[in-house]
């Protein structure tokens, strides 16, 4: 196992490439780290743990590569996941800051707000949607610190999963009033349809990929908790964001989620 001063220092190196808006080589090049997947964990719970220090409150976990391709390609059975920070809310219909951010990419998924905890191990997706107070459309930013989006998974997981901004919708919808596989979504940039999809696109059903997480934080002694926003995983490709442009989401029945790049 990794000395815990090596990941306080990874997790130190990843924090300032936030802070400074610039990318950096990935952590399993610059400090000549095997690091392993459960390394990787406790990085990202360094840097969720200084967020927090600094004042910052979690909003609610994130699912990241939910894609049965994406998994598939990167050879694991388990999607990633990471942490939303109140500081990277924007609310629906503003701006994204260009200088905020370092090589932004944005993608449409479907949110999940709690009504109970969750705790597992052996979580469905029936389970999950049974302790679901509402669903949101939103629209994810992702934003790796690694030079041109270049990682391994170990890497993006001690980078908090990409995590960098997010747009929810406006209005909160009952989760049972829909079939959220269902649910149609097409992103546009500038009035150019660029993606659509379906939440069927992650996992079979949006809240399957809730249920792999609870089971993955049982392993860990963690639950999802009652009040967490939770985005449940990329129901589009991501979309690289450069400066002026407008983004809109739609969602089938859920309307629009939109913002602007400045």
């Amino acid at each position: 196992m990794m000395s815990n001063y090596l990941l306080k220092e990874i997790a130190e190196h990843l924090v300032r490439a936030e802070v400074e808006k610039r990318e950096v080589e990935k952590v399993t090049s610059t400090h000549k780290a095997d690091l392993t997947v459960e390394e990787a964990y406790l990085v990202q719970k360094e840097i969720v743990e200084k967020k927090i220090k600094e004042g910052n409150r979690i909003i609610g976990p994130k699912m990241g590569l939910t894609s049965k391709a994406k998994m598939k390609q990167m050879n694991i059975e388990d999607p990633i996941y990471g942490y939303v920070f109140d500081y990277m809310v924007i609310e629906n219909g503003g701006k994204l800051p260009l200088n905020e951010v370092i090589h932004p990419k944005v993608e449409a998924e479907i949110a999940f707000v709690m009504a109970e905890d969750v705790e597992g191990p052996g979580v469905t997706g029936v389970q999950i949607l049974a302790k679901t107070d509402y669903v949101v459309p939103a629209l994810e930013i992702i934003d790796s610190r690694y030079e041109k989006f270049h990682f391994t998974l170990p890497d993006v997981i001690a980078d908090n999963a990409s995590t960098s901004r997010v747009v929810f919708g406006s209005k909160l919808y009952r989760p049972e009033a829909y079939d959220l596989d269902l649910i149609g979504v097409t992103l546009s940039i500038n009035g150019e349809l660029k993606e659509l999809g379906a939440g069927a696109a992650v996992l079979g059903h949006p809240a399957h990929s809730l249920a792999m997480l609870a089971n993955m934080l049982a392993k860990k002694g963690d639950k999802i908790r009652k009040g967490d926003v939770i985005l449940s995983g990329g129901i589009t490709s991501a979309i690289r964001l450069e400066e002026e442009d407008v983004v809109s989401g739609k969602f089938d029945g859920f309307g629009e989620v939109s913002f602007h790049v400045g």
